[in-house]
């Protein structure tokens, strides 16, 4: 990922304000850190920065699919969306919940490399198939994601998924710069 490849480097087009007392301690008690400029910025409505904690962190914390599983196709999606905050968030993300640098840097060459086993290769061509068909899936994926996960994984996935299609847009949206 390059500076480059989005538009991060503009003015953000909202303000960074501090998130609510109560929002940050939520975000700490769900093991997240609420000095983001991400959450800075949706803190000019804080209903629905709550909203978007609740089902973030449920995502992150509460599915039966690997967390490296979900990380891996979040991370897929910042590359095709050229999203550099992010990547740079879940890269991290990746890394804590034990997806090696190797793993990581080999995901745009997913489908050669021997790195992913088939879970793995089928969850991340849902995430391009969400991104890329627009939410469409054809029925082959249909019947390989059937094959390798029960129907509640399945919607973890799509959900996972569709989730982290909104952030980058949401992100470019608002030319939200990365903290680093």
């Amino acid at each position: 990922m390059s500076a480059e490849d989005n538009n991060q480097q503009q003015q953000p087009r909202l303000p960074l304000k501090d998130v609510p007392d109560e929002i940050q301690q939520k975000i700490i008690e769900l093991g997240g850190n609420p000095n983001l400029n991400l959450y800075k910025t949706l803190s000019s409505n804080p209903i629905l920065l709550s909203s978007w904690i609740d089902i973030a962190y449920s995502l992150r914390n509460n599915c039966t699919t690997s967390r490296q599983l979900r990380e891996l196709m979040i991370l897929r999606g910042a590359q095709l969306w050229h999203s550099n905050y992010e990547w740079f968030q879940h890269e991290q993300m990746a890394k804590q919940c034990g997806l090696s640098q190797e793993k990581i840097d080999s995901i745009k060459e997913w489908k050669t490399s021997s790195l992913f086993d088939g879970k793995e290769k089928i969850a991340i061509q849902l995430m391009e198939s969400l991104i890329e068909n627009r939410g469409k899936l054809n029925d082959e994926l249909d019947k390989q994601l059937k094959k390798y996960f029960t129907e509640a994984e399945y919607l973890e996935l799509i959900l996972t998924g569709s989730f982290y299609v909104m952030v980058p847009t949401v992100l470019t949206a608002l030319q939200i710069q990365t903290e680093n």
